[in-house]
């Protein structure tokens, strides 16, 4: 072995000693102080959750490797798409985890709820994708955009941001027409709403006139008028605004 040689080993013994002595923080530990974001929580494995109901009962947790805890202060918030009561019941998800994350719980509704978003949403996603693909598209024609309002979006914005993605990359001209959308997009439009311009206008209507006689009949109640609708108190309120309808009710 030449003496290059000899020194090169030394040196990765010495690296190698190094960094068996150096700490790398995990995710929860640089969180401490601050708030701790778990995206999409319901798709943790059993042994996973247990570790993170210890973390959110105990304040603590020990490092991999380690038998010394660690105490941490951290807000947690967790998201995800998941039933988790269904979850709970299949045996896939644990309850004390569950009743532990749901102390303050925000319902997120789809994109097909928010029928009245999808143009917002679109146009953003247009003057997004035009600078990055170095495309002038000024807009959307009325027959993609009644399209788009058909569709019952089970992939939510992602999904819609992946079609305009593509109605622009593929698109020839100044503006995205029906051809340019997506085959599911197109096809996955109900029988009764294709070719139906007018579609996104009839929505917002029906829309105004379901929330408008709900509150007639529980005398301008939002909590019971929301339960009437099916749909979460903050999501009435939400609508009663975006629909441009006025809040003259008050809970009671």
């Amino acid at each position: 072995m030449t003496p290059l040689s000899r020194l090169t080993v030394r040196r990765l013994r010495s690296i190698c000693l190094r960094a068996s002595f150096s700490v790398t923080k995990g995710k929860i530990e640089v969180a401490e102080g601050g708030t701790l974001f778990l995206d999409e929580v319901g798709e943790l494995p059993m042994p996973v959750q247990a570790k993170l109901l210890r973390v959110l009962q105990e304040r603590e947790f020990e490092r991999l490797g380690s038998t010394r805890p660690i105490k941490v202060n951290v807000r947690v918030i967790a998201a995800t798409n998941r039933d988790l009561e269904g979850a709970i019941k299949n045996g896939t998800f644990r309850k004390d985890l569950y009743f532990r994350l749901n102390v303050v719980s925000l319902v997120m509704p789809s994109l097909s709820e928010r029928c009245e978003d999808i143009p917002l949403l679109a146009n953003n996603f247009v003057s997004k994708y035009s600078k990055k693909c170095k495309r002038k598209v000024m807009g959307i024609t009325p027959e993609a955009r009644a399209c788009l309002a058909a569709y019952g979006w089970p992939g939510n914005v992602r999904e819609l941001e992946n079609a305009i993605e593509h109605a622009v990359v593929l698109g020839a001209t100044d503006f995205i027409v029906l051809e340019d959308l997506p085959d599911a997009v197109i096809e996955g439009r109900r029988p009764s709403q294709q070719g139906t311009p007018k579609f996104y206008h009839a929505v917002i209507e029906t829309k105004k006139h379901l929330i408008t006689d709900a509150l007639k009949q529980v005398d301008g109640n939002y909590t019971k008028a929301a339960e009437l609708l099916g749909i979460h108190p903050n999501n009435l309120h939400r609508l009663i605004r975006t629909l441009g309808l006025k809040e003259r009710c008050i809970d009671r």
